[in-house]
């Protein structure tokens, strides 16, 4: 049994059901009864149409789960029969977009909306999402039911903002991966999922930045598990064919001239990926794109990753120039001080903020390469 395939067929049977008249928070549980039914019977045979197959039994426990007499359960019965058992093809309306646009609602919290859109349109069920995430079972229930509380009322024909549906999804990437769900490509698959279902250019741009990264991510860690940074990595490791089906989409995407922050990422990511060597980067350009992103955003984040790109081109003094105009309690701000005083050949100044930095991170791995560069450079000074 194909498992994406069968995750992938989640969302239109969900849309079926509320379009039937079910609450969105009992036919999404309906729905995960027959995905969890499917995975224990479908290896003996699976049925020859996987989706009228969810759809039936998917409905049938939400008429189950509502029945309340015997003439209630008569006259569902009748109407369970709708589909017509479970190898009669099921047509309707594609609602993977509307999902979308549900689980990233405005009145949700991130991390709700996060969980909501990988339970629901990425098919995961709670322990899968709770161990992703290092949070108890019990606690990631909780937080799903809450979120589809709050969107139960919430009709699946209202448009919904793509802008917030992207951020989701690049929220779920950056969490990268844990245990037995692999969040970056999860991220992946659901923004493919997304780009089928939309021509707009941030789709495209979100997905290329996600594959330009992904692209690099066996050569960020070492053996030992240590982070290797950019400049260090072994590029001979780095995905060529993500690079360019990244290099690809981007390129179709500003061939649109609707730049967003998306698109100027992804050129960023594509100029990393370019260079054959870190000394061959062009950080000229770099700085540029971050240039439009600070116009496109105005991120204190930005304005921070753009500090150290001004650094590599125009030299480490013109960087802490930049970076003095950042907020100091913005996370990693420390770190690229002292990148920068390194460059600049004050590694005294250097070693205590790399110290610094590493008692502010945010991951243990993090903080061991901040502690091994400040170690690095107090022997050096002996």
């Amino acid at each position: 049994m194909d498992e994406a395939r069968l995750r992938s067929l989640i969302p239109g049977v969900l849309g079926i059901l509320v379009r039937r008249g079910a609450d969105f928070a009992a036919a999404e549980d309906a729905v995960q009864d027959a995905l969890a039914e499917a995975v224990r019977t479908w290896p003996e045979g699976p049925p020859r149409d996987p989706k009228g197959w969810l759809v039936t039994v998917a409905w049938r426990r939400f008429l189950d789960a509502t029945r309340a007499d015997a003439a209630r359960r008569r006259r569902e019965d009748v109407e369970s029969a709708e589909p017509g058992g479970p190898d009669e093809p099921v047509s309707g309306v594609d609602d993977t977009l509307q999902l979308y646009f549900l689980c990233a609602h405005s009145s949700l919290s991130p991390s709700s909306a996060v969980a909501l859109t990988l339970r629901a349109v990425g098919g995961l069920t709670t322990r899968q999402i709770a161990r992703a995430y290092l949070v108890p079972e019990a606690t990631m229930a909780q937080r799903i039911s809450r979120a589809k509380r709050t969107v139960a009322g919430v009709r699946l024909d209202r448009r919904g903002d793509v802008a917030t549906v992207l951020r989701v999804l690049y929220l779920v990437f950056n969490e990268g991966y844990s245990g037995e769900v692999d969040l970056a490509a999860e991220a992946i698959r659901l923004t493919r999922r997304l780009a089928a279902s939309v021509e707009h250019p941030e789709v495209a741009g979100l997905l290329a930045l996600m594959l330009l990264h992904h692209a690099r991510r066996a050569g960020r860690t070492a053996p030992d598990g240590s982070l290797v940074p950019l400049s260090e990595q072994d590029r001979s490791r780095w995905d060529t064919a993500a690079i360019a089906e990244g290099v690809e989409l981007l390129q179709a995407a500003l061939a649109r001239d609707r730049l967003g922050e998306f698109q100027a990422q992804a050129a960023i990511a594509a100029l990393h990926a370019d260079a054959r060597t870190a000394a061959e980067t062009d950080w000229v350009q770099i700085v540029e794109w971050y240039d439009e992103l600070v116009r496109l955003t105005g991120s204190p984040v930005v304005r921070l990753n753009r500090a150290v790109a001004v650094g590599e081109a125009d030299g480490p003094r013109a960087g802490l120039a930049a970076l003095a105009s950042v907020p100091a309690s913005l996370p990693r701000h420390t770190a690229v001080a002292a990148y920068l005083h390194e460059r600049d050949g004050d590694a005294g100044t250097a070693a205590r903020l790399y110290a610094e930095a590493a008692g502010q991170a945010a991951n243990l791995a993090e903080r061991d390469h901040l502690t091994r560069q400040a170690a690095r450079l107090n022997t050096r000074g002996r």
